[in-house]
């Protein structure tokens, strides 16, 4: 009776403990992580980002099920973060999973919502064939949608989720200012950055005054291109910006190229680079050659030719920073390179980008002749900086500059001279521009990218020892066990006969 008694109490105890446990895990979730790399650790962005969340949302997510590896881990590591950025929402983070694979009209769904599938090519009984994958997801919340069509395994899988929500939860975006006044181009010359910057933030153009100051509600500005002389007071409300921590980004090179007449010479004396040179940006009065360089189209014999031109510089080395993390290939024709004299020890100066290992630097004036034969020695230098960040302008911590040894990297221009940009120089604009206004620390997630950590080779006397010891490990803690068990059991038995003879 009294074994029975506390075989149904011991069971009723741990229903209790269970129930106790759901509920609380339910409340108060927990997760350890023990990776090197901390990347199942969401970052306070994300954790600020998820806790000022006041409406539900949505993700649902679009992942192929089939037999890659690669891509069934892919889907497992987006389902565990989403089951954390749910807990840490309050449940506001709503996820559910779609296999388009499984039906034609899922496939349609997934499609209409702008997830499209990626052919993947895999080995199966003995041969190789095609098969769709889908990698994507859509972000909801309320009337406001966003797409992730392709999500990059090996990338910032948080930084794609958490800006994606950051879009949709934003109710009033910030404003960035393109200055003008000083022969800059307008905006309708940018429809390409306008559009990717105008995601998370309004682009509006602002007047640099010589006597009013720049709005309070401009944090980031935006100065390409210039090409008439600054005024004193101008700068000086330049100044005002940046000791009241400001942020700006400035596309120019100091140069300017007659295309007409074939010649690169200095550029009209705008101030703009001595203004520069007082907090230790120096602008090289040379222009860059790379043996890495964009095309020109010659026409000869009636018929069109493409040759190199080392003046159109194509940038394809860049900082392991967020503002160039995942850039490929930079336009950046007719540049000059950045130099730093300042103190380091109060300004954080940061290359961005740099040329390839074959650059070299002309004197000008630069003729830029179409039919020079280039030789490698006219190439003795390499890595030279095309673009950077300064942190800690002027004495103040939070000022920052971003500079692009360039005018025109993020200007299509107007009527038939306009031109399409390169993806990556829209990209490099854009991301300046978020990193510059970012006071959440949010893009610096970028860098934070998931690394395949290989397990460590081992011989096979080691894989022997390993088998071996995997197999009688068990074996060997149950045999130590039977023998404690049976030594405690003798002594209770020894005590009891022990308490009878006396």
């Amino acid at each position: 009776m009294n074994k029975r008694q506390n075989l149904t109490t011991g069971v009723l105890l741990m229903a209790a403990i269970i129930l106790v446990v759901n509920v609380f895990s339910y409340f108060y979730f927990f997760r350890v992580d023990f990776t090197k790399d901390r990347r199942y650790t969401l970052s306070k962005p994300t954790n600020d980002i998820l806790a000022s969340l006041t409406k539900p949302v949505t993700i649902t997510a679009y992942y192929s099920e089939n037999s890659i590896p690669a891509i069934a881990r892919a889907r497992s590591e987006f389902k565990d973060m989403l089951t954390e950025y749910a807990a840490r929402s309050g449940n506001k983070v709503v996820f559910n999973f779609v296999n388009p694979n499984k039906s034609d009209s899922l496939e349609k769904i997934a499609q209409k919502n702008g997830v499209y599938p990626n052919p993947v090519q895999m080995r199966e009984k003995d041969e190789m064939k095609t098969v769709k994958v889908y990698l994507g997801a859509v972000v909801k919340m309320g009337d406001k949608t966003d797409v992730l069509p392709i999500i990059d395994p090996n990338g910032s899988l948080e930084f794609d989720l958490s800006n994606s929500i950051k879009k949709l939860s934003i109710d009033k975006k910030p404003v960035v200012g393109l200055l003008q006044g000083n022969g800059e181009p307008p905006l309708a010359d940018m429809p390409q950055v306008a559009e990717s910057v105008n995601a998370l933030h309004t682009m509006q153009e602002v007047k640099l005054s010589d006597v009013t100051p720049i709005p309070a509600e401009y944090n980031t500005l935006a100065l390409i291109s210039p090409k008439d002389t600054f005024r004193p007071g101008q700068l000086h409300q330049l100044d005002a910006f940046l000791a009241r921590g400001g942020q700006l980004l400035i596309g120019y090179s100091g140069l300017t190229a007659d295309l007409r007449n074939g010649v690169g010479r200095l550029g009209n004396n705008i101030n703009l680079s001595g203004w520069l040179a007082e907090k230790g940006i120096i602008l090289d009065n040379k222009y860059v050659i790379d043996a890495s360089c964009g095309n020109v189209t010659v026409p000869q014999n009636g018929m069109n030719f493409n040759i190199s031109f080392p003046f159109l510089p194509m940038i394809g080395t860049f900082a392991n920073h967020p503002v160039t993390k995942e850039l490929r290939s930079v336009l950046l024709a007719f540049t000059s390179d950045i130099l730093f004299t300042g103190d380091t020890n109060k300004v954080k100066f940061t290359p961005l980008a740099f040329t390839s290992d074959k650059s070299g630097l002309k004197e000008i004036p630069a003729k830029f002749d179409l039919e020079h034969k280039w030789q490698q020695s006219e190439f003795p230098f390499s890595n030279l900086v095309v673009a950077a960040a300064v942190s800690g302008v002027d004495g103040n911590k939070n000022a920052r500059i971003i500079i692009v040894a360039n005018n025109d990297f993020a200007v299509n221009g107007s009527g038939k001279q306009a031109m399409k940009l390169e993806q990556d120089n829209v990209d490099l604009f854009a991301n300046s521009v978020d990193w510059l206004s970012d006071n959440t620390g949010l893009i610096e997630l970028r860098s934070k990218v998931e690394k395949f950590v290989p397990i460590k080779e081992v011989n096979d006397g080691q894989k022997l020892f390993l088998k071996a010891f995997n197999f009688s490990l068990p074996l060997l803690l149950v045999i130590i066990y039977g023998i404690i068990r049976m030594q405690v059991k003798k002594r209770i038995r020894t005590k009891r006969m022990e308490e009878i003879y006396d």
